[in-house]
């Protein structure tokens, strides 16, 4: 019974579909993407700083230059932050983190295919807003790396989840002066339906 089982799966996983990605292939995903920025995230006028979490649908395409070789740009609509100094809320912000990655798809023949990226991320701030005066928050450029798993579901779909670091450091300005710097830092988890045109 047992190797009548394992033989069942094994003929499964050859007849499941596979996203195979050739030199000249496109992708365009959809989906959500959750910001956790690191635990500590600075010091801005003596205190600690905490930046909470938040999840924004997010958008990517990908070109693929080479077989199972990509350049991939991320988009989403803007993520909304609290800022807390030591323990206390003291502002808002938004930002908008565009991030242009090459990508791995390491083949595997069947329904799973794992990649890897490293690439550069602009993070512009928007919107800052404190009660204890003029808050701003500098833009950031800052390196990215990607670790994801795509699950074909046809020869044209997959569902995909992805990981990624990005490093943001940005100085932080109160009525024009500097007060400190922000270390965001964050993963992003995502999960997005990826089509191949």
């Amino acid at each position: 019974m047992r190797t009548l089982l394992l033989a069942c799966l094994a003929t499964a996983s050859l007849a499941a579909p596979s996203l195979a990605q050739s030199a000249g292939d496109m992708t365009l995903g959809f989906g959500v993407g959750y910001v956790s920025p690191k635990d500590g995230n600075g010091t801005v006028a003596g205190a600690e700083v905490d930046i909470d979490s938040n999840a924004r649908p997010i958008i990517t395409f990908e070109y693929f230059f080479r077989d199972n070789v990509g350049v991939e740009v991320l988009g989403a609509l803007p993520f909304k932050h609290d800022i807390n100094l030591g323990g206390t809320k003291i502002g808002t912000t938004k930002h908008l983190p565009p991030t242009v990655s090459i990508n791995w798809h390491i083949p595997t023949g069947g329904p799973l295919t794992p990649f890897v990226g490293v690439g550069l991320n602009y993070t512009t701030f928007f919107e800052d807003r404190s009660p204890l005066g003029d808050l701003e928050i500098d833009d950031s450029f800052g390196l990215a790396a990607t670790l994801g798993l795509d699950y074909a579901v046809s020869e044209k779909g997959a569902v995909r989840f992805d990981l990624r670091y990005i490093d943001i450091d940005s100085d932080v300005k109160l009525d024009g002066v500097k007060v400190g710097e922000v270390e965001v830092d964050p993963l992003v988890a995502s999960i997005s339906y990826v089509w191949k045109f």
